[in-house]
C-alpha cells in the first residue's frame, strides 16, 4: 500500500475524495463551518463510507501541518505519485500524442504544486522530475496543485538523463527551454514533446541539456527579466496545444 499523505483545503480535498474515495483514511472539518462547500464533501465522503471527525481549529492546524486548510483536512493514502517503472505503461496508454513536462530540479514545492496543476489543465500526460535535488509531492505541492496531483501521474526518476534519452529513442522530441533559445512562436512544438523546464535559478543541468534536441525561449518584455517556472511551463504548454491544433493533431 502506498504512503499515507495529508491533504489539505477545500479543492484538494474534493478532488481527494472524487478521483480516490477508496484510499481515504480520515476526514477531519471544521465543527463551525456548515457552508455550500463544506456540506458537499460531507454529502460525498459520507456516499463513499469516509469516516468524519469534527474538530476544532487548533486540532486541524495541527493535521494541516503548517498548511492552509480552509478547515478541511483528509488522511489518504498518496494517489498521483507514480514509480519510474509505471513510465513505458503510462505512455503506451496514452490515447493521442504524448506530452510530458520534464522538471530538472524544481526545489520550491509550491513551484511544483503549481507546475502540477498548470500540466493537468493542458492535458499533459506525465509530469517527470529527479528524485535528488528536487520537490517531492508533499503536503505543500499537493495543496498548491490544487486538486491536479490527485490526477495527473508524477514520477520521480533516479537518473533524468536517462529516462530522457530513453524518452528520445521512444520517437519523443526534447525540447528544452532556455533564456537564449529560440523564440517559441518561431519554434516547432508539434509531434511527441517533453517540454523541459530548468530549475530555480540556475536552470538545467549539463547533462539535461545535452539531451536536448532543441531550445527554446520565451520572448520577455520590460523590466521582469525571466518568468516563474510554473508561468514558463504554461506558456509553452499551451503553445505546443496551439500548434498542434493547427496541425490538426
Amino acid at each position: 500500500m502506498s504512503e499515507a499523505v495529508v491533504v489539505c483545503g477545500l479543492h484538494a480535498v474534493d478532488s481527494a475524495i472524487e478521483s480516490a474515495p477508496d484510499k481515504a483514511l480520515t476526514l477531519w472539518l471544521n465543527r463551525r463551518r456548515r457552508d455550500k462547500r463544506i456540506l458537499s464533501i460531507i454529502d460525498k465522503a459520507g456516499r463513499h463510507g469516509i469516516a468524519i471527525e469534527y474538530v476544532g481549529r487548533d486540532e486541524l492546524d495541527e493535521r494541516a501541518e503548517g498548511q492552509v486548510h480552509q478547515g478541511a483536512v483528509l488522511l489518504t493514502h498518496a494517489t498521483g505519485l507514480r514509480h519510474e517503472h509505471d513510465l513505458p505503461e503510462l505512455l503506451a496508454a496514452i490515447d493521442g500524442t504524448p506530452l510530458v513536462l520534464a522538471l530538472d530540479g524544481v526545489t520550491d514545492p509550491h513551484n511544483l504544486g503549481a507546475c502540477l496543476r498548470t500540466a493537468c489543465a493542458a492535458g499533459a500526460h506525465v509530469v517527470i522530475a529527479p528524485r535528488d535535488r528536487a520537490a517531492g509531492l508533499n503536503t505543500t505541492a499537493r495543496k498548491s496543485a490544487s486538486g491536479a496531483a490527485e490526477y495527473l501521474p508524477f514520477i520521480q526518476v533516479t537518473n533524468l538523463a536517462r529516462t530522457l534519452k530513453q524518452l528520445q529513442d521512444g520517437g519523443l522530441w526534447i525540447t528544452g527551454a532556455t533564456m537564449d533559445g529560440k523564440n517559441i512562436y518561431q519554434s516547432n512544438l508539434t509531434g511527441p514533446q517533453v517540454i523541459v523546464m530548468g530549475g530555480e535559478g540556475r536552470g538545467m543541468r549539463r547533462l539535461t541539456r545535452e539531451h536536448c534536441d532543441q531550445f527554446v525561449g520565451i520572448p520577455v518584455s520590460g523590466q521582469a527579466g525571466s518568468l516563474n517556472v510554473s508561468v514558463a511551463a504554461g506558456v509553452l504548454l499551451y503553445e505546443t496545444i496551439r500548434q498542434r491544433a493547427a496541425a490538426g493533431q
